[in-house]
């Protein structure tokens, strides 16, 4: 989701009628920023909710957020809505991001956490190249433009890895704290 929104936010802004190339790089930063944003909020509030109620619960709450974020995203008709929507969007990534990593740190022996943490970061960035590729590519599942189903793709994806981790239980180094 990170790198989606850069791959594919010219487009979706064409996608909404902003054609002015000016507008369209100011608006590209402003919706990179509010993504930000988002992600330094998340990072606080997920943070704080993961030290106290656990990482699993953060992980399903943040991955369920931002997952709805991408579906909506696919959806926005003018840049307010965008705004909010990649706020939103970026508050869930942030807890998926250092939920996930956290859990996998503390799940893993001192010695081969810096496997896990690699393996968190290759998928990663496997990610951002399933994202291009989705986005160049009309599939055409949905009968949307590109940008669109690239957004519902992903927020699909999102919301199947929920079931994914119906087994996931917080790690015995939280449980001991």
């Amino acid at each position: 989701d990170l790198q989606l929104f850069n791959i594919i936010s010219t487009a979706s802004l064409k996608g909404i009628g902003i054609t002015d190339e000016a507008l369209l790089k100011k608006y590209d930063v402003s919706l990179f920023n509010w993504q930000m944003v988002g992600m330094l909020i998340g990072g606080l509030l997920w943070g704080i909710w993961g030290d106290k109620k656990g990482r699993k619960s953060v992980l399903f709450g943040s991955i369920l957020l931002y997952s709805l974020a991408n579906i909506a995203n696919a959806f926005v008709t003018n840049i307010t809505q965008y705004e909010w929507i990649r706020l939103l969007a970026g508050i869930g990534l942030a807890g998926e991001l250092g939920a996930g990593i956290t859990m996998v740190s503390e799940s893993f022996d001192k010695e081969k956490r810096g496997i896990g943490t690699m393996i968190i970061a290759t998928m990663g960035a496997l990610g951002a190249v399933v994202a291009a590729l989705v986005s160049r590519n009309h599939f055409d599942v949905f009968g949307l433009h590109p940008w669109q189903e690239a957004y519902l793709i992903g927020g699909i994806l999102g919301l199947s890895l929920l079931f994914l981790r119906v087994g996931t239980f917080d790690s015995e180094m939280f449980n001991q704290v």
